[in-house]
This record gives structure tokens, C-alpha cells and sequence, in this order.
């Protein structure tokens, strides 16, 4: 039986959180070790509760109801190199911060995905990615607590099923794999991926350092209000709230000829192109700086929902509902919400 330090009742979640809203969850329970998470699992079995793993917060809307049931915060630290560039991270470790280390050591593959808030252990699971860069391009195998079988396993790449946000943590198998450490593998002396236009237009041709990479990334995201910082009226986000559709070439056109052909588009595989969300929501006419209430669209980012002050969830979802219902009208195209959703919404 867990001790009773172990647990804590009636947490408010909203202050675990970027985005700062929700009610409490019935038990929080800390994991700072593999022990831990397996007794948290134990605890809830034993009173018949749901669980939520958590991680950093960056990427949920709690409902402000809260969560009937047991949050295990997944806290494990630690990073060990091994290798030629592979290393293993426990899911509670900083991202940012593991990615700050990589660049000091001058291992490539992860640079371009700086300044992206929150833990290693949720990167697989929404198969984070930016700037040109997926972070399942360099995972070499996921540590995990598989729930079905009541054991510890590791998933090959191969296994993950990772595809733009998504892996079967999320989709196929979500809530049967919790990640407790990943294993990623780096170039040494590697050089940076500079795909993205605004990286490409700010070095102007040259080839940058990885740490030139890691400050430009960063000076981009900030000029976004996509990192953390306290001064920051834009701070409380979950970061991008929707997901870049995925559409027919056919359907791409139809929309492109409405507007002179000048919809930008990306490549999405034989057939299918990705159109940004921002831009769909922008001309459905929500712009930067939108407010409804007391949540808002970023001012620097039209992707962002933010929380002004004293928003509640209900506020989020409302402002979010009215964008996606929008862009249906408008486009005949519906918007995937990127966060995850915890709790009961109505």
C-alpha cells in the first residue's frame, strides 16, 4: 500500500498548467520513480479510479470540473549518455533542457525543436515537431509502462506508429502506455536542419552553429509568445491549439482559386496537402489579438488560445468552438484541437 505521503487529495490542476485553468483532480500522486508510477496505478486499482498521467501541463485543457480520479505527475529524472550520440532520458526531464545539453555537447538532430515547453516524456506521444525537425526522427526506442500487461517494455521506433502529431500513445493505444524514459540517437558534430523559411531568410545562405540554430529557433518562438515567459500577457497557452490540416489536392484548389492562388501549402504525402491552420483561421476572421471574454487568440500567434485572466475552460472551449465552427463553414474543413482534453466537457 502507498504511504500516505505519496498522495495528496483534491489538487487544483489549473497551477499545473500552462494554460492555468481547471478544477482539482481527487488524488495527485508525484512519481519520481518506476516504483512509484506502478503504485500509483495500484492506488487507483484499488478504489476503481481512473488515472491521468501528467507531465509538464503545456499540452491539456483540465475541465473545470477537475478529474474524479488519480493524476500520477511523472517527475523521474535523470540522462544517460551512452554511445555515439545515444542517449536516454527519464519522461520527468525539462525538454528545453535536454535539448540546452545536446547543443553544448554539439549533437545534432533535436536543435530545431528549442524552446518548446514541457517534459521529454510527452515528445513521443505527440511526436513533437517544429521548424523543420520531428522528434521521431531521432527517438531510437520508448520506454514505457504497459498497463494491458502490467509490464515495463521498450518500443522500437518501428513499433511507435509515429505519423505529424500523432504515435499510438495517442491514437491506437492511448492510455495503455505510460513513457517513463526515451532513447534518442544524435550526430555528433552533426550539422543543423534549416528547412524552415524564417531560418532560412535570417541566416541568409550561411550554414549556422547549432547553438546559432537553438538562439534563432528560440528568437522566433519568443517573437510568437511560444515560450515561457513570466512578463508575457500571451503566457498562458497550451501553444498551438489546433492541428494543420491535412486535405485533397482537389479540396486545396478549390480553396486556392478563391483567393488568386496564393494559399500556402505544404507537402503531405502522394495526393494530399497540409494548409497551415493559422492562415484558415485568420480568413475565417479571427485575427491576432482576438478576444471573447476572457480568452483570447495570441497577439502574436493566430494559433495560440490564451487565457487573459481568470479565464475558465469553458471560456477556452467557447472561443474554440467558435473558431472551428468558423473554418467548417468557411472551408469545409474541421479542426483537430491539438491539446488534450481532461475531464468531463459538456
Amino acid at each position: 500500500m502507498i504511504r500516505p505521503d505519496h498522495v495528496e487529495g483534491n489538487v487544483p490542476l489549473g497551477p499545473l498548467t500552462t494554460l492555468g485553468v481547471g478544477g482539482p483532480a481527487s488524488f495527485l500522486l508525484r512519481a519520481r520513480s518506476e516504483d512509484q508510477v506502478l503504485e500509483g496505478f495500484e492506488f487507483a486499482r484499488s478504489r476503481d479510479l481512473p488515472v491521468f498521467v501528467l507531465g509538464g501541463g503545456s499540452n491539456i485543457l483540465v475541465s473545470d470540473s477537475g478529474f474524479d480520479g488519480v493524476v500520477i505527475r511523472i517527475e523521474l529524472r535523470g540522462v544517460s549518455a551512452l554511445e555515439d550520440g545515444k542517449i536516454t532520458v527519464a519522461a520527468g526531464e525539462d525538454w528545453d533542457g535536454f535539448v540546452a545539453g545536446s547543443v553544448r555537447e554539439n549533437l545534432a538532430g533535436i536543435e530545431c525543436l528549442s524552446g518548446i515547453p514541457g517534459t521529454v516524456g510527452g515528445t513521443p506521444v505527440q511526436n513533437v515537431g517544429a521548424y523543420g525537425e520531428e522528434v521521431s526522427e531521432s527517438i531510437v526506442y520508448v520506454r514505457c509502462y504497459d498497463r494491458a500487461s502490467g509490464r515495463i517494455v521498450e518500443l522500437a521506433n518501428s513499433e511507435c506508429g509515429f505519423a505529424y502529431r500523432t504515435s499510438i500513445f495517442n491514437t491506437t493505444d492511448r492510455e495503455r502506455y505510460v513513457v517513463l524514459a526515451t532513447t534518442f540517437q544524435l550526430a555528433p558534430g552533426g550539422e543543423p536542419r534549416i528547412t524552415y523559411r524564417d531560418l532560412a531568410e535570417h541566416f541568409a545562405g550561411r550554414e549556422p552553429t547549432l547553438s546559432e540554430t537553438r538562439e534563432a529557433v528560440i528568437a522566433v518562438r519568443r517573437s510568437k509568445s511560444m515560450v515561457i515567459d513570466p512578463d508575457d500577457p500571451n503566457r498562458r497557452s497550451a501553444g498551438s491549439f489546433f492541428k494543420n490540416p491535412i486535405v485533397s489536392e482537389t479540396k486545396f484548389d478549390a480553396i486556392s482559386s478563391r483567393f488568386g492562388g496564393s494559399v500556402p501549402k505544404f507537402p503531405a504525402g502522394e495526393g494530399s496537402v497540409k494548409i497551415p491552420a493559422a492562415w484558415l483561421i485568420e480568413h475565417a476572421g479571427f485575427h491576432k489579438g482576438f478576444i471573447m471574454g476572457p480568452a483570447g487568440i495570441s497577439t502574436n500567434h493566430t494559433l495560440a488560445i490564451v487565457n487573459r485572466g481568470g479565464a475558465t475552460a469553458a471560456d477556452i472551449i467557447a472561443l474554440a468552438t467558435a473558431i472551428r465552427d468558423t473554418v467548417r463553414r468557411e472551408f469545409d474543413i474541421d479542426l483537430i484541437h491539438e491539446p488534450v482534453f481532461v475531464g468531463e466537457f459538456r
